[in-house]
């Protein structure tokens, strides 16, 4: 990835203006003062003028601004957050999903078991800026993304990308964009929104993408009143720190955008990284398709399907209750139980169009779900006890675990299992390399490749795509072979005609 990189390799990157390196390092030029995406189309500056910083944050704590003509800040995330597990990782993931606004930077170094001193060390080390810069340039990307996307009152904007004062909005654009917010709003390029004021995003993202199998999955999966998908969108509601919400992600021409309705605008932030990770939009999917090809037995799948995603997860309590009721059954069985549960428990609520409900809380879970799940009673129990656990704060489970902690926590848990856990730390952590060889459907799918169909053969060869595997469990997913349709038997002939 790119924050291994050596100067040279990065330098030819920019000077290829190679746009699959976007987002992942930023180019600061000293003869200029500002700071560029690895592809824009200025002439590539002498190498004697170039520093290479890993995040426009460590660029701006040194005193650059950012480009005007590639704007970096609308750069894909970088996908070195979700491939790498320490602690720099983590706290990249906790830092979009919020943490810092909410809970300041004491609470995010709680969250990593670090002192707020020693966590500003080590990210300062090894990304030239702290928690609080960091999580300022991600306020400064949101509110970009704001001005440029949508006719949002510039008050509206500040508050909803997270800062506390029109003031401190004002200065942090000016000083990172080297212009006033609304002169940022002026150089949007394309239509605005038809809906003044209306939340209508486009979130970049690297290509391919195979938007059919994400949107796919999701219909087989959407819990009805809470979820609704067809072939090309997906909306569901959501809870969020300052109250429920309801987004839409849907194709548009090549576009990715993001409709959302919400109870709080500062949640805007949190609600955008939770989509984006929803739909794994910070993969690359060049390099992931390039490293599996490189297999003769899976150079067909990635043929058929390239830019293959692996679902996240917008809720991670949710997410875990949602696999161990899925665990040992049906995607169909495991939907309609969840729709018993919804239906049964969830809260109502209005304004947000076919989706009303939200997916019931841990706590309401923990108290009532005995009386909707249905099944052997051990596992039920196993699912109140763990919906009690996360409730309780017992079990904690978000972005910023780390994967091998969160692995053994789970498995800790009555009724939780190696799929479980794996399962859950794939679409939690959005972990790249998390291989499930005692999935049913990953053997199925292998087989029909040319690929070992018995657990432990497979898992031995699967150790070749590394860092990769989860790519290789979607792929294997889609490789299931169909189900023939079922014909309805013949009628039995009267022996009396």
């Amino acid at each position: 990835m790119s924050l291994a990189m050596t100067f040279d390799e990065r330098y030819r990157v920019i000077d290829s203006r190679d746009t699959r390196f976007d987002g992942q390092f930023v180019t600061a030029v000293r003869s200029t003062g500002i700071y560029c995406r690895p592809s824009c189309p200025a002439r590539t500056p002498k190498p004697a003028n170039v520093t290479f910083y890993a995040t426009s944050a460590a660029a701006h704590e040194a005193g650059y601004r950012a480009c005007k003509r590639c704007l970096p800040e609308a750069a894909p995330g970088s996908p070195a957050w979700n491939l790498r597990g320490d602690v720099t990782a983590r706290a990249m993931r906790l830092i979009a999903d919020g943490v810092v606004e909410r809970e300041g930077v004491p609470g995010l170094a709680a969250r990593l078991g670090y002192s707020p001193r020693h966590l500003t060390r080590l990210l300062t080390a090894e990304l030239g800026a702290g928690p609080l810069a960091l999580s300022r340039a991600h306020r400064a990307h949101t509110a970009r993304m704001l001005l440029v996307g949508t006719d949002m009152p510039a008050a509206d904007v500040a508050f909803s990308a997270g800062f506390a004062s029109i003031r401190q909005f004002n200065d942090t654009v000016r000083e990172v964009f080297g212009m006033p917010p609304l002169e940022l709003r002026a150089r949007r390029r394309g239509s605005a929104p038809v809906a003044p004021g209306a939340i209508d995003l486009v979130l970049p993202h690297r290509g391919p993408i195979d938007t059919a199998g994400l949107f796919a999955w999701m219909a087989a999966r959407a819990i009805p009143g809470v979820e609704t998908a067809t072939a090309t969108a997906f909306a569901r509601t959501l809870r969020l720190p300052g109250g429920p919400a309801w987004f839409e992600i849907r194709e548009d021409a090549g576009r990715i955008r993001l409709r959302a309705r919400l109870t709080s605008l500062g949640d805007l932030s949190t609600l955008v990284t939770r989509a984006r990770r929803l739909f794994d939009l910070d993969a690359d999917p060049l390099a992931i398709d390039d490293a599996l090809a490189a297999h003769d037995e899976l150079r067909p799948l990635v043929a058929a399907t390239p830019g293959i995603r692996v679902p996240g997860a917008a809720d991670p309590h949710e997410m875990l209750i949602r696999a161990m009721v899925g665990q040992q059954i049906t995607v169909v069985a495991a939907r309609t139980a969840l729709t018993a549960l919804a239906e049964a428990l969830g809260e109502r609520v209005d304004g947000f169009d076919d989706a009303h409900l939200l997916f019931p809380t841990m706590s309401t879970i923990a108290e009532r779900g005995a009386e909707v799940l249905r099944g052997p009673g051990a596992r039920i129990r196993a699912l109140t006890g763990a919906a009690a656990a996360l409730a309780a704060g017992e079990l904690r489970l978000g972005p910023g675990d780390d994967g091998a902690e969160q692995r053994a926590a789970l498995l800790a848990m009555p009724g939780i299992g190696p799929w479980t856990a794996d399962y859950v730390r794939m679409r939690v952590l959005a972990d790249p390399d998390v291989f499930l060889p005692g999935d049913v459907a990953v053997r199925a799918g292998a087989a029909a490749s040319g690929l070992p169909g018995d657990a432990v053969p497979l898992t031995a060869w699967a150790a070749r795509t590394a860092p990769w595997r989860s790519y290789l469990t979607a792929h294997l997913w889609r490789a299931v072979p169909a189900r023939p349709p079922r014909t309805a038997r013949p009628a039995r002939k009267d022996p009396r005609s």
